[in-house]
């Protein structure tokens, strides 16, 4: 369930969700850390400055990587204290929520640093802003695109992609690891 809202991700994984998605990093509901934590449920702590829609207000960092690995760093530590296990948690950079699109892909490229972080790096590349200012595209023009990032996502230390369309990226996530591991016989 894609949700800030407690009472909502509490509905949703009585009904069978699995994972809690909260943009907010579970800072927008008080209540949220612990529905989680009572849940057994997995949850996705991802970087936003400010709220949707404020977030794109501020595009300026002194160190953007450095600064959303401390943020994700602390929103972990407050899970993990809420009774939220470790490997329950991924983190998600916020590819276009907050950020430039230069911020973005700066992201991308240096998603291996936030490895240091210990738990699987989520990246959602599909169809966003930032690929349509790189290669001027319109939002229906972007599949290639959204592939590309994928795989590159891949080879720079993403473990979840979260995409609209999932065959295409699939295949390359696949590719980059084959590119990246070797394929095992």
């Amino acid at each position: 369930i894609d949700t800030t809202k407690a009472e909502v991700a509490r509905l949703a994984l009585e009904a069978g969700a699995e994972i809690v998605n909260d943009v907010s990093a579970l800072t927008m509901d008080p209540a949220m850390a612990g529905v989680v934590a009572a849940s057994g449920a997995g949850v996705c702590l991802m970087h936003m400055r400010g709220t949707p829609v404020s977030m794109q207000d501020d595009l300026s960092y002194r160190d953007l990587t450095g600064e959303v690995g401390a943020f994700l760093r602390e929103r972990l530590d407050y899970a993990l204290r809420c009774g939220i296990e470790a490997e329950r948690v991924i983190v998600d950079p916020g590819i276009g929520f907050g950020k430039s699109a230069d911020g973005s892909l700066e992201l991308i490229r240096k998603l291996s640093e936030f490895g240091g972080l210990g738990r699987p790096v989520l990246v959602g590349p599909s169809r966003k802003s930032f690929i349509g200012c790189a290669l001027d595209l319109d939002v229906d023009s972007r599949l290639s695109a959204t592939v590309a990032v994928s795989a590159i996502a891949v080879l720079n230390g993403a473990g979840v992609l979260r995409v609209h369309d999932v065959k295409e990226a699939a295949q390359a996530a696949r590719m980059a690891e084959a590119v990246r591991d070797g394929i095992s016989e």
